[in-house]
């Protein structure tokens, strides 16, 4: 119960009555200090009147005064600046490395908290909170989404800087990479991320106005042309076209020349795909996309709409596969275009945190303040997290809104961690508005 004793204290969820040291002095609470998540004292740079006496320093937090003992901060210098060690249960007195001996404050956790927490953590329901949505104020609602907002595209800001330095600095090779991941459109993503981080792209540059050149070296660097990927039933009929062996010989040329390896074939996902999803599709309308130089760093940052970004992503797949999804598998034709819906994912996971990030880098407020127009502009996405929240009465205008309840679920929720939630905030005060700090 540490966590939540210290979420009380942070939030100073206190009884109502007068707060006493375990020397029965009184104490006031003027700032509880900033919540330190890293090594040292809980609290850091507090302001607590003990006796009438203004101190500033840090706090200490512990179910047990004797934790003191048991985490060795009797014998540690970091703990020297704690004014205040706060407890549920005082069973010795406690000093610093020091020999200064430490004013305690027994805080005990509201009965309504702890019972609502216990709820949080063990209710058989997503949201576990969702007795409460209807009834928060829609400034809670809106400033929370707002900052969920903001740290899930500051989190994948940090994704494209990491990218960033894996490709040497290099924004054009990073965008690619990050559109290839997300090419994936999920179960796909990491293989395509490592399938495109093995591509030279600067080599491959010198080959890029001819298409079938670029399909064979983005297939060939997939791994998929090997025959043993391929199901013996279509075997025969993949020899007959003669396709398969064209790009083959074609990219055993050009990996030879660029001293290209292929990834291993077995990362890719096929159970339960859809076939417009196959990655054969979808990796050759990458290799279209990238044949008509579209797609570039300069051309995203030079679109002022949504339509504008949609028709650079826009492309289709070469003329066999409008007839295959697999090699020496036929099909009806389809000419198998992104969908709006595709077109709208890799808008909201690609391009916009991709603008975002390069307005971060090029100390750009402007185009940071597009991308994040751009993200309110679109439509909501559509997915079972977003449908469990609109089911508990949680209105959704845009992709804005439905990438913060993405965050809210991934960071939040599946960890449990809704003492720093503002929904779980509020679910801790009390359902049907009961407080807890009206008990003494």
């Amino acid at each position: 119960m540490e966590q939540l004793l210290q979420y009380c204290w942070k939030h100073r969820l206190f009884p109502l009555k007068q707060l006493k040291t375990d020397q029965l002095q009184t104490v006031e609470v003027i700032d509880a200090g900033l919540h330190n998540t890293n090594a040292g004292p809980d609290f850091l740079n507090a302001k607590v009147k003990i006796d009438g006496t203004l101190w500033v320093g840090n706090v200490e937090i512990h179910d047990r005064a004797s934790d003191w003992f048991l985490h060795g901060h009797q014998n540690d210098t970091a703990y020297n600046n704690v004014i205040l060690h706060v407890t549920q249960n005082i069973d010795m007195d406690v000093t610093t490395a020091d020999g200064r001996r430490i004013p305690q404050l027994q805080l005990l956790i509201p009965s309504t908290v702890s019972e609502n927490y216990q709820q949080l953590l063990t209710i058989d329901a997503y949201p576990p909170c969702y007795q409460i949505i209807p009834s928060l104020p829609s400034l809670i609602i809106h400033s929370w989404m707002s900052a969920l907002q903001s740290e899930r595209l500051e989190q994948k800001t940090l994704d494209i800087q990491q990218r960033l330095q894996q490709c040497k600095g290099d924004w054009e090779t990073a965008l690619f990479v990050t559109l290839a991941r997300n090419f994936g459109f999920g179960i796909n993503g990491d293989a395509f991320e490592q399938w495109a981080l093995s591509i030279p792209l600067h080599s491959v540059d010198h080959h890029r106005d001819d298409l079938f050149q670029i399909e064979a070296i983005f297939m060939g660097q997939a791994g998929l042309l090997n025959p043993e990927v391929i199901p013996l039933k279509y075997h025969q009929q993949m020899t007959e076209e003669g396709y398969f062996d064209r790009l083959k010989n074609e990219y055993l040329y050009l990996a030879h020349k660029f001293s290209m390896r292929p990834i291993d074939a077995k990362l890719w996902r096929f159970l339960r795909l859809r076939p417009q999803n196959f990655p054969y599709i979808r990796i050759v309308q990458l290799a279209t996309l990238y044949h008509s130089q579209r797609f570039c760093l300069r051309n995203l940052v030079e679109s002022t709409t949504l339509s504008d970004l949609k028709d650079i992503l826009r492309t289709t797949v070469t003329p066999y596969w409008e007839t295959h999804y697999l090699f020496g598998s036929v099909s009806k034709r389809n000419e198998k275009h992104l969908s709006e819906q595709s077109l709208n994912v890799l808008l909201i996971n690609t391009v916009i945190p991709l603008l975002f990030a390069y307005g971060r880098h090029i100390m750009s407020d402007n185009l940071c303040a597009r991308a994040l127009d751009f993200l309110e502009q679109l439509k909501p996405e559509h997915n079972h997290i977003v449908s469990m929240w609109q089911d508990c009465g949680m209105e959704i205008q845009n992709a804005g809104d439905t990438q913060a309840l993405i965050q809210l679920k991934k960071r939040y929720c599946e960890r449990k961690d809704c003492l720093r939630c503002r929904f779980g905030f509020e679910y801790l005060k009390g359902v049907n508005n009961s407080h807890p700090l009206s008990e003494v």
